[in-house]
Parts: structure tokens; sequence; C-alpha cells
């Protein structure tokens, strides 16, 4: 399941992370890692950016960003 997929109150750990490039480097830098939990707070109105919670801070990603983070959802997280 890719992150972009995910709805406000979802969490879960991210699994892959398959941008190649600056983007992918972009995404490292941030934290965005295998094995990182993180929660989904909210989304824009119209669907992009959405903020996820992770490591203590919160981060707005482009759903073309997000589209690139495969994770596990899992409930309570």
């Amino acid at each position: 399941m890719k992150m972009s997929e995910l709805k406000p109150g979802d969490g879960g750990v991210i699994t892959s992370v398959t941008a190649q490039g600056e983007i992918a480097q972009r995404l490292l830098d941030m934290g965005l890692v295998k094995g990182t939990h993180f929660k989904v707070l909210r989304k824009a109105p119209l669907g992009d950016p959405l903020e996820i919670q992770l490591r203590g801070f919160l981060l707005a990603l482009r759903l073309k960003e997000a589209e690139h983070i495969g994770v596990e959802k899992r409930p309570g997280k």
C-alpha cells in the first residue's frame, strides 16, 4: 500500500521508498526510512498535501512524494 492511499487517522510503518534521484534523497533526509512509524494527521481540502507525524515532528508531503512510499497500515498507531 502507498502512503498516498491512507486517510487521516491511519498509521503504520514505512516498508519501502521507491523514489529515485533527488526525490529519494530528500525523502530519506526528512527521516522517511524503512521501519519508521508514522500517523496521517490530516489532508488539505483538495487532498494535497497530507500532514504526517513521525519521529516527534510534523511533516507535510505532496501526494506525488507520498506515492513513492510503501507502507504497512497498522491500526492504533
